[in-house]
């Protein structure tokens, strides 16, 4: 599981540099500035949240379980977070849609941060 797990890290991670590179580029003069503002605000909890499941699935102080929950609580938050966001940016789609993803895939990443710090600190305890 945790190579799968390091798969899609791996995947989402490039698909992170692609899309900022697209943000910054090809969408630079069809969206408005706010727009690019929250389309680089995906990408950025995008790619900081690959940075932190490539942590959780290599160290060494979570068991194997743990890292599972906490890689789907950020993945899922990953997907509704970011991926609302270039949804309504990007596709703009209206966002009348979709508005209640984007809240729900950051608390996803909450919970992922929660977890993670709840799993530590039982780590330091044993």
């Amino acid at each position: 599981m945790k190579t799968n797990l390091l798969f899609f890290t791996a995947i989402l991670g490039a698909l992170g540099i692609v899309l900022g590179a697209f943000g910054a580029h090809a969408l630079k003069d069809v969206l408005s500035e706010n727009s690019i503002k929250s389309f680089e605000t995906g990408v950025r909890y995008q790619m900081l949240h690959v940075i932190v499941l490539l942590i959780v699935n290599t160290t060494q102080k979570l068991n194997a379980k743990t890292s599972k929950r906490i890689s789907l609580f950020f993945l899922t938050g990953i997907v509704l977070f970011s991926g609302s966001i270039y949804a309504l940016t990007a596709l703009k789609i209206p966002a009348k849609f979709i508005w209640f993803v984007t809240p729900i895939g950051g608390l996803f990443l909450i919970a992922g941060w929660v977890y993670l710090a709840i799993a530590f600190l039982k780590t330091t305890k044993n």
